[in-house]
């Protein structure tokens, strides 16, 4: 069992997606946006902080997977990004929790089959995965799909470690 948050963090709202993994099996927990106050930088950093540590808080998770920042053509905006990113990954660090990082592409690879999905496949898909009865909020469901990323990567992970260290025997069955 283990639980894994995912984050897709902003300067304005970010997302949080909280799922359990068992086995090869992932249940949903809970999602949401932790809206940012307007203000200076430093207090909407602070924001992003604390309402991270309030969901770890609350869920406990083992392991958080994060969205990496992507280059847009608004560098002030994917500064301002990569600091709401920072301080959500000091938030998990500080709890001593292990960060995965993954590309948007990675992500929507993952969850949607193509890296180029647009956010209504990747809500759709992440609610068809996780048998969600309503449509999650588009920074939630990124949430979620960066948490669905982080779980299939540690599957796959697992299957290979677990494979080199099998040993084929004469009948090619394994052992």
């Amino acid at each position: 069992m283990a639980i894994i948050l995912g984050i897709d963090p902003g300067s304005r709202i970010t997302g949080y997606g909280v799922i359990n993994q068992v086995g090869s099996r992932i249940e949903y927990i809970d999602s949401g946006c932790i809206r940012i106050q307007p203000g200076e930088l430093p207090e909407r950093l602070q924001q992003v902080y604390e309402g991270i540590h309030r969901v770890i808080e609350a869920y406990q998770p083992q392991t958080v997977g994060i969205e990496q920042v992507f280059m847009s053509r608004n560098a002030d905006s994917a500064l301002k990004l990569g600091q709401a990113r920072g301080a959500a990954i000091v938030a998990a660090v500080n709890q001593g929790l292990p960060v995965a990082e993954y590309s948007a592409r990675q992500v929507k690879q993952s969850v949607v089959g193509k890296g180029s999905a647009d956010k209504a496949q990747v809500q759709h898909m992440v609610m068809a995965l996780l048998k969600l009865n309503k449509v999650p909020q588009a920074d939630a469901a990124d949430a979620l799909a960066v948490a669905l990323c982080h779980a299939h990567t540690q599957q796959s992970l697992i299957r290979m470690a677990t494979s080199k260290g099998s040993v084929r025997m004469g009948n090619g069955r394994l052992r």
